[in-house]
């Protein structure tokens, strides 16, 4: 069991703090710009206080995971004042762990949940990819304990292989929920479920993760199917920045379909 703070009170560290706890570690300290905030997510951890404060020396702890936004985190490791030699991990997937070079009194890590996180949705940590990364041997080893115990995925990644990984996160999480918006948005207007898209949708995604995606892309864009294309375009007019999205999408397909076609092609036979 670990002595655990927990600094920020926002999506991920409201679920990963009970997970902690549920493993078997002790969050003692819950930190917030609003003690309310604080109070709020303390009440649900055994034992946690909560506070305002980042004088951490009054808080020793063997962890202390920084799960705020991204541009919230320097900002607090400018102002936290840790004991010495402590470990200190954030939860980013974007920042370096150069980010943490100011105070080289601190072991550093980082400790990055590949999921995304909804207030009100529990996720099941066991599944949930988590991506190690540390400035010394100890550390990672800590960092690693700690993973195992609420995962069953679990891997070192280091900070370019974490940032591309993010990326290619944002695309396949973020956007597709932007997209999946899109979708519901027409279908409420044509006055029909959003529901009649799950099985498309399920099969896209097990089919993606079977095979490239781009080797079984479908679709008019694929298959050249310009009077398609031309129709959707026309019932997109009302919805001019959904129907410049579509072009551009369009016109993507197009050009990966040329390119997986040629890659695909056989050598002619002298």
């Amino acid at each position: 069991m670990l002595t655990i703070v927990l600094i920020g009170t926002g999506r991920v560290a409201t679920q990963l703090g009970p997970a902690l706890v549920h493993a078997g570690h002790r969050i003692a300290y819950v930190w917030s710009r609003t003690l309310a905030s604080a109070e709020r997510l303390a009440a649900t951890l055994p034992d946690a206080q909560a506070g305002t404060s980042l004088d951490m020396q009054a808080h020793p702890a063997d962890l202390y995971v920084v799960a705020v936004p991204d541009a919230v985190i320097p900002v607090v490791l400018a102002e936290a004042r840790f004991p010495s030699g402590a470990l200190v991990a954030h939860t980013s997937g974007t920042l370096p762990l150069q980010i943490f070079a100011s105070d080289k009194g601190l072991r550093s890590g980082g400790f990055y949940p590949l999921q995304t996180f909804s207030l009100g949705r529990q996720v099941d940590w066991q599944k949930v990819p988590l991506c190690i990364e540390a400035t010394d041997a100890s550390s990672e080893a800590r960092l690693l304990a700690v993973a195992h115990s609420i995962s069953q995925q679990v891997a070192l990644v280091a900070t370019p292989q974490r940032q591309a990984l993010h990326v290619a996160a944002v695309f396949a999480c973020n956007f597709t929920n932007h997209l999946l918006g899109i979708s519901h948005a027409l279908l409420t207007e044509a006055g029909l479920s959003f529901s009649l898209l799950a099985p498309l949708v399920q099969e896209t995604v097990d089919k993606a993760f079977v095979h490239p995606p781009f080797s079984v892309q479908t679709g008019p864009a694929a298959r050249g199917d310009e009077p398609t294309i031309a129709s959707h375009q026309v019932a997109l007019t009302t919805h001019p920045r959904w129907l410049e999205l579509y072009k551009e999408l369009t016109a993507n397909i197009k050009a990966q379909t040329l390119k997986e076609a040629a890659n695909n092609e056989e050598p002619l036979q002298l």
